[in-house]
């Protein structure tokens, strides 16, 4: 595991599917760890099943990734609406492997239990616990 695939942002909280969420502007931007980044390995396709508009639910899956090792379901941290999809990971997927933290962010959502659901997700040190107790 790369030095890089341990880093876990501060800012956002995490599933432990490895998804993240990060409240801005009070809308949720969704996106997956540098660790999943780093385990899936070279990122080939990114396929998000939702649009804007589209009512999301926590712990559901709203699309796939497909690397060169395998094809891995994304999950829902949080309920609510999709406001807005990443536009540039249908052509440039690879951009997950460039910035999973910032370009690679995958929909955006406003959601409708933001407290509740947030409060259920992962902080940086609960994350960072998982991937060492994980050892993968």
């Amino acid at each position: 595991m790369s030095a890089a695939a341990t880093d876990v942002k501060t800012d956002r909280k995490y599933t432990k599917d490895h998804e993240w969420a990060l409240t801005r502007s009070g809308e949720i931007l969704v996106g997956i760890s540098a660790f999943a980044v780093d385990q899936l390995g070279d990122i080939t396709l990114v396929n998000v099943d939702v649009k804007a508009g589209d009512k999301v639910e926590a712990k559901k899956a709203f699309g796939t990734v497909e690397s060169v090792k395998t094809l891995s379901d994304l999950y829902c941290p949080v309920s609510g609406t999709v406001v807005r999809v990443n536009p540039d990971l249908e052509q440039k997927p690879e951009l997950l492997n460039e910035d999973p933290w910032e370009k690679g962010w995958m929909i955006a959502i406003a959601p409708s239990a933001l407290d509740a659901e947030l409060q259920a997700l992962l902080d940086a040190p609960a994350y960072e616990a998982l991937l060492k107790s994980a050892d993968h």
